[in-house]
């Protein structure tokens, strides 16, 4: 038995995967999943469900989506025989799977441990465990449910978790020397997050680092153009820091 949040919501069982098909029963299963092994009150699904205007029988709705979540799992054989797998506590429900079953639990495991590789030293251990973490992504989070206030901060966590993971999987490939192998993704990465002035500056670094100072002096000034009209900002002092050193051919940027 597995679930993933990292892309669609899914369960996948010894048949295969057997997803909810009705999207609020899909949206409860993400709730229990993103508090996995915890209480999710009530109170919280109905907020999730209907925001601020939830139904006379909100009550009773809710718990005919905990009932269909009940049956898929005997159903798609989710459970070993006897077990329960959706448990009714006091005020709410709870899902209990071993953590590693969901991929999220996974996920935060392997980038906790690329960060202790990459803070002591081992920057090809990081990259090779950061690598795995983001392998588990398939798709934006929570991809295929409608969330409401709870699942969207979620999502939103989760992305930036992502980037940090993404930003610290660079650093320990830039300590191995793989500029030349980095310069194709940070151009995708740039052009997805045109306003990100970390890859940017990466980019620009890398593209020095490799020889191509006109091409990093053109990323730069297309950012200064992005950021004037997007935001009226400059960018970074740091950025800066890294175009002068460029227009003074300096052998290593700052």
């Amino acid at each position: 038995m597995r679930f993933t949040l990292l892309g669609s919501v899914e369960a996948i069982g010894g048949g295969g995967i057997c997803t909810p098909p009705a999207p609020k029963v899909r949206q409860v299963l993400a709730l229990l999943l993103v508090r996995v092994n915890r209480l999710v009150r009530v109170e919280a699904l109905i907020e999730e469900l209907w925001r601020e205007a939830p139904p006379k029988s909100a009550m009773t709705t809710a718990q005919t989506y905990i009932y269909h979540l009940r049956k898929m799992i005997e159903r798609e054989g989710l459970a070993e025989r006897g077990e329960q797998v959706l448990q009714t506590q006091s005020f709410g429900y709870a899902l209990r799977v071993a953590p590693e079953a969901v991929d999220v639990v996974e996920f935060e495991r392997l980038a906790s441990r690329g960060r202790a590789e990459l803070g002591a030293g081992r920057p090809e251990a990081a990259a090779a465990a950061l690598g795995r973490a983001l392998e588990l992504w398939t798709g934006p989070p929570l991809g295929n449910v409608a969330c409401g206030p709870l699942l969207s901060t979620y999502a939103l966590q989760l992305e930036e978790q992502r980037l940090r993971v993404l930003q610290l999987r660079i650093e320990a490939e830039l300590q191995l020397g793989r500029e030349r192998e980095l310069v194709g993704e940070l151009r995708r990465l740039v052009a997805e997050n045109p306003l990100n002035e970390w890859f940017n500056g990466q980019l620009i670094r890398v593209l020095h680092d490799v020889g191509r100072r006109n091409e990093a002096l053109q990323t730069y000034q297309r950012l200064r153009v992005l950021l004037s009209e997007e935001t009226g900002l400059s960018p970074s002092v740091e950025l800066q820091r890294i175009h002068q050193g460029l227009l003074e051919e300096d052998r290593v940027l700052p």
